[in-house]
């Protein structure tokens, strides 16, 4: 059985853990990006405060309180949410912190009214791609143009 991994509301302050999280996540699939596609997945202190302005971001906490893991959301029109930032360090992988923070997204959507959860991911990001559609997310066909890459639209309805 795996321990309960706490999850919480990131705060201004855990931002550097936040931008550390995103960059050594994604690492590996570093050559598979454009520029313009890692600058926005990995963020920057900028974007980052962007993202804090307009999203509810969670953090994922080891046993020292450090960032493992992070995702963000925001519930956007008519019942509807979206993903992004989903993010998990490679030395937390296994240890159910992805689906913690999901399951506390999709909780807080729910608590929201949320009906709707929309995400967008990269070819590259095939573990990511499995584990969202062992929760429920299909693709929904669209594809749109991400930096020079191309994005896959998912949606899960939360009935």
């Amino acid at each position: 059985m795996t321990q309960a991994v706490p999850i919480r509301t990131a705060i201004p302050d855990d931002a550097g853990e936040i931008l550390r999280c995103l960059a050594e996540a994604f690492a590996h699939h570093r050559a598979s990006y454009t520029d313009g596609a890692w600058i926005d997945t990995v963020l920057t202190p900028a974007s980052l405060r962007q993202r804090f302005d307009e999203m509810t971001i969670l953090v994922a906490l080891d046993e020292a309180q450090r960032v493992i893991g992070t995702v963000a959301y925001k519930l956007e029109h008519a019942g509807e949410a979206h993903l992004r930032g989903m993010a998990v360090l490679p030395t937390a992988h296994g240890r159910g912190v992805a689906q913690a923070l999901l399951d506390r997204a999709e909780a807080d959507l729910r608590r929201l009214g949320c009906r709707r959860i929309t995400l967008d991911t990269t070819q590259p990001l095939q573990r990511a791609i499995h584990f969202y559609e062992k929760n429920g997310f299909r693709a929904t066909g669209e594809i749109s143009e991400f930096f020079g890459m191309d994005l896959f639209a998912y949606s899960k309805d939360l009935g």
